[in-house]
Order: C-alpha cells, then structure tokens, then sequence
C-alpha cells in the first residue's frame, strides 16, 4: 500500500521545483483523498498552474515520469482563468470531491449555483442513459457497467446535496437520504466496488431505468 503522505509531499516538492510560484493550486482527488484507497488505487492528482501551455503539459508529463508509482497517476491539469470559467455544472464534483494541498478552489463556490447542481444531475442522468443504451447494445462490457454505476453514484451525492446543504463523501452514508429507487442503484454499485458478481442484464436495465427518471 502507497504512503500516500509520503508521496504526496515528493509530488509537491517536485511540482514546485519544476514549476515554481507558477503553481496556483494543487491537491488530491479519488480514493486517496477520502481515505478509501486500495492497493490497485489510481493517484489522482490535481494540479492549476496560473496559466498553461502545451509546452507546460510535456513538462508535467516528464515530471510525472520521475515520480514513483507513476503508472497509477492520473487527474488534471488546467490554467487558472480555464477553471474559473469552466462550465459551473461541472464544478460541483470537482470542487467538493478535491482535497487542497497548496492554495484553495473557494473562488469557485459562487458558480456552484443550485441551477448549476440542477444542470449536473440532469446532464449526468442523460450521459448514464445514452452509456448504458450503447453498452446493452454494442460494447456489452461490465467495466462500462461499472463505470456508469460511478458515474450513477456521482449524480446521487448531487441529489443529496441539492435536499440537504450537505457534501456526503461516502457513497455509503447518502442511503438514507434516497428513495427506494435511488438506494437500489447506490446499494448495486456498493457490490460491485466490492467485487460482488455482475449480473449485466439486470443491472443494465435498473440504470436505464433510474436514468430514465431523472431525464424525464
């Protein structure tokens, strides 16, 4: 298992040697920063420079290659003025699900409007639904079933949120804020995050269901 503490403070000491004051703000997103991460976890990395280049990208990939664990990281990489004028419907996962190292996204909260939490959840809904119709269809693939069932778990916590005022990291502590309908499809990716067995027609169709719902 990564020391995850460890490798952060060399991420940072070398993200600072290679960009210097440039580096506006950095942090942790995934498993890792909510403390859920396994031997197979990605690293996801979040990174804005005050401004960046394409020049900027080859050098954070080099940098990358320096680091240890390199084949696990993963994240992003933006400009300042890029994330500050970002779609704000994309902002909500993106600033409540990142853990800050250096610097703080506080400058994006007033675009994370209840419209725009609106717009995700609906925008999210629609992405499910077209995902899972392609792979009931074509790719019939249960990584993609997995993934949409994460992406599923995404649009509830911005349910969640929208009913409560409050971000709920774990995805296993929003049941009791959900319907019958909404517990079943948290309670299905629940299982499979824990390796339990796929049953991909049944799954398939409780997504295209609950997707449905949400679009409607």
């Amino acid at each position: 298992m990564i020391d995850i503490t460890l490798w952060t403070d060399n991420f940072i000491q070398t993200l600072i040697k290679t960009f210097g004051e440039r580096v506006w703000f950095a942090g942790l997103q995934g498993s890792y920063a909510r403390g859920e991460a396994v031997d197979t976890s990605d690293i996801d990395t979040v990174v804005i420079l005050d401004t960046l280049t394409a020049d900027d990208i080859k050098n954070y990939n080099t940098m990358l290659d320096t680091m240890p664990n390199r084949e696990l990281v993963c994240g992003f990489i933006s400009g300042k003025q890029e994330i500050l004028n970002w779609e704000p419907s994309d902002l909500f996962q993106f600033y409540y699900d990142t853990k800050p190292i250096i610097g703080t996204l506080d400058g994006l909260l007033p675009m994370i409007t209840p419209e725009a939490i609106d717009r995700a959840i609906k925008t999210g809904a629609c992405n499910i639904y077209h995902g899972c119709v392609h792979n009931m269809l074509y790719d019939k693939s249960e990584d993609i079933l997995y993934g949409l069932y994460k992406s599923a778990s995404f649009v509830l916590q911005a349910l969640c949120f929208k009913q409560t005022g409050q971000y709920i990291t774990h995805i296993k502590d929003i049941s009791d804020y959900l319907s019958d309908d909404d517990r079943n499809v948290i309670n299905t990716f629940i299982c499979l995050k824990s390796g339990g067995k796929v049953d991909f027609e049944v799954m398939s169709k409780e997504l295209f269901e609950w997707s449905r719902k949400y679009i409607k």
